[in-house]
């Protein structure tokens, strides 16, 4: 399972430093299939921001908030963590094949409880984090927590 993260991991890598570098767009050029999205829409039907993103066999999750009481860092990293559960299944994909997360905490005191529940959610070799508490505001929607993540199908 390590060793099938990091060669698509590379291939990811590659491809965008391709076209990065030298400025390849086509599909013939980076091997990948046309993107398909799935947006999330305002109540006029006009899209916000997409909810998952595929390239090729890979599919970005946007970041997911639990919008509820009770507001408990366990209780919402829960709801979180099957919210991108969930999503990854609709997407063909599951948190055995996340190659990264992304976690954004409300409150840094709450790293330890986060902690707790995330442990183990993503099978015995977990993807790479990133944790950080956000500025000022908080996490939007009144979230002690949300994540995003990156995987492969």
């Amino acid at each position: 399972m390590e060793t099938q993260r990091r060669s698509i991991l590379k291939k990811l890598l590659t491809s965008v430093a391709a076209i990065s570098i030298f400025g390849l767009t086509s599909k013939a050029n980076t091997g990948m299939d046309e993107k398909e999205v799935q947006s999330i829409t305002t109540s006029d039907d006009v899209p916000l921001f997409s909810g998952s993103t595929k390239l090729g066999n890979m599919i970005f999750i946007a970041g997911k908030g639990a919008h509820v009481e009770p507001f408990e860092i366990k209780a919402h990293t829960e709801i979180v963590l099957k919210e991108l559960e969930a999503e990854l299944k609709k997407a063909g994909s599951s948190m055995e094949k996340v190659l990264k997360v992304n976690v954004y905490l409300n409150d840094i005191a709450d790293y330890k409880g986060m902690n707790e529940v995330y442990k183990g959610r993503f099978g015995k070799k977990p993807p790479v984090r990133t944790t950080v508490a956000v500025a000022k505001g908080g996490v939007p929607g009144d979230s002690l927590v949300e994540m995003d993540c990156i995987a492969y199908i």
